[in-house]
């Protein structure tokens, strides 16, 4: 009987460990679940923050975008009237140095009427013509002389071929009914010329 008892508190002993045993248990996955809900409520805390932070970062980066945009529309439509003002008054300082011209014409024009001297009349003409050339100098347009020169279609355009006067004339200008003008580097207008053949 006493080893039935013994073996009773033995088993009840066994048991009381396994009781606490798994209490023990417990406690511990109670603990660390606790611990679990704690961090992962600590790290929703967190990653909530980082949302917060990340949209409010958005807001900026969409703000400074939106300002962004609009200030290069600005600036495109304000290129663009710059553009077209340019392209519409970009022969004023030209037409600007040529009215003077335009005015010593009209003043030889009623001196002409009174005047019967045909040498003043050429001397007249001629500052006029020297003024004018001067103007188109400034405005560096230039006057490509194509007489007795070989024929070349990139600065010449042929109006009419003629029998050559002699054989080294051949293939040259005999006549230059228009000059050519070059606005810097860029022919403006072809010369029109006689060629002899």
């Amino acid at each position: 009987m006493e080893n039935k008892k013994d073996t009773n508190t033995e088993n009840e002993a066994m048991n009381t460990q396994q009781v606490n045993s798994e209490s023990e248990k417990n406690t511990i996955t109670d603990i660390n679940d606790n611990n679990k809900e704690n961090s992962s409520q600590e790290n929703n805390e967190v990653l909530t923050k980082k949302i917060e932070e990340l949209n409010q970062q958005l807001s900026e980066l969409n703000d400074k975008y939106i300002r962004l945009l609009a200030e290069f529309d600005n600036f495109r439509k304000r290129t663009r009237k710059e553009k077209d003002a340019l392209i519409e008054y970009a022969g004023e300082n030209a037409w600007k140095s040529i009215l003077p011209v335009l005015d010593d014409f009209e003043r030889a024009i009623k001196e002409n009427q009174s005047i019967n001297d045909t040498d003043i009349i050429k001397k007249g003409f001629e500052l006029i013509y020297n003024k004018l050339k001067h103007i188109i100098t400034q405005n560096q347009i230039t006057a490509i002389d194509s007489l007795h020169k070989d024929f070349n279609s990139d600065i010449m355009e042929a109006v009419a071929k003629v029998p050559a006067p002699s054989e080294e004339m051949k293939g040259k200008v005999i006549e230059e009914l228009e000059k050519a003008y070059q606005l810097k580097d860029k022919i403006i207008r072809y010369a029109k010329v006689v060629v002899a053949e």
